[in-house]
């Protein structure tokens, strides 16, 4: 079989619709209408004369075939990419965009000083960085590196530490001076509690008790997936929040929030840079994660 450019095309376009799940979402990615998305998979599916893919209104899901031909393809593609990857770097010129996904908050308050410094090392590497909380499953192609603030790790991810932060308990002094101080874990049942969602942690704050971990699920009055709108709120006098230090360290700092319960405190949790093993690792993702490594080292966050 003589693999030409349409044909290699036309198994990117499947790869993106089965990870994208629509292809209309592929079509935005690649800049195509969706109509020539679907002629691009019909020419894929009359030449190898099998459906890959099971259409409804509402869903695409892969048929049996689809499946073994979406594993290898997505091999093939891989390959290709490591294939340009090595070639571009035998000049030893790193370039190509990398594209991250970070926390809220990490990413928002200290990634861009980090990739500042390193784009002036290495200026023809652009980077797309996508803010969110959420999973990431890097197997799915959408990203090349995950940045994560955890204690548990997915397998089949190399997972690089480039710095840590504590997860703490906090409450202005207006509040305090009105709703009194919780002693303990226990009397947190009686205030008002701001709660942080869409973390590792679900519906629980966590709490160390005599080396042992406790789990607390707050009766929260307000809920974000952002620490610093949850550390904002607090200032305000709203309630008490549970967050990384690392979302409350200006309000601190400015006397806007104290810092309670801190007998409890878990021990600090680590931020990870993780990617996927591969037997070719891109110097663009390389040098990025190395330089945070460093970065962080000399600049604790």
């Amino acid at each position: 079989m003589i693999l030409t450019m349409n044909k290699l095309n036309n198994i990117q376009v499947f790869c993106r619709i089965v990870e994208l799940g629509s292809f209309a979402a592929v079509a935005r990615e690649m800049n195509f209408s969706a109509m020539m998305i679907s002629k691009y998979m019909a020419q894929l599916e009359e030449f190898l004369g099998v459906a890959l893919l099971n259409r409804t209104t509402r869903q695409i899901s892969l048929t049996e075939a689809g499946e073994i031909y979406y594993y290898r393809s997505k091999q093939l593609m891989d390959d290709f990419s490591e294939l340009d990857e090595t070639t571009s770097q035998l000049g030893r010129h790193v370039k190509g965009t990398l594209k991250i996904s970070a926390p809220i908050d990490f990413g928002g308050l200290y990634m861009v000083p980090a990739i500042n410094a390193y784009q002036r090392q290495y200026p023809d590497v652009n980077i797309l960085m996508t803010l969110h909380n959420s999973h990431v499953d890097l197997s799915k192609g959408g990203f090349d590196l995950s940045i994560l603030v955890t204690d548990t790790l997915d397998l089949g991810v190399v997972a690089r530490k480039i710095t840590k932060t504590r997860l703490c308990t906090y409450a202005s002094p207006v509040y305090l001076a009105e709703y009194g101080k919780p002693e303990n874990i226990d009397q947190l049942s009686s205030h008002r509690c701001l709660h942080y969602v869409d973390t590792p942690h679900k519906d629980y704050w966590l709490f160390n008790v005599d080396s042992e971990e406790i789990k607390f699920k707050p009766d929260w009055r307000f809920a974000s997936n952002n620490g610093r709108a949850l550390c904002q709120a607090a200032a305000l006098g709203m309630g008490i929040t549970q967050a990384p230090e690392i979302s409350a360290a200006n309000f601190v700092a400015q006397g806007k929030l104290t810092e309670i319960l801190q007998q409890f405190c878990i021990p600090s949790l680590p931020i990870y840079s993780t990617y996927l093993q591969r037997r070719f690792l891109p110097a663009k993702l390389t040098t990025f994660v190395d330089f945070m490594v460093n970065y962080f080292g000399e600049n604790e966050a």
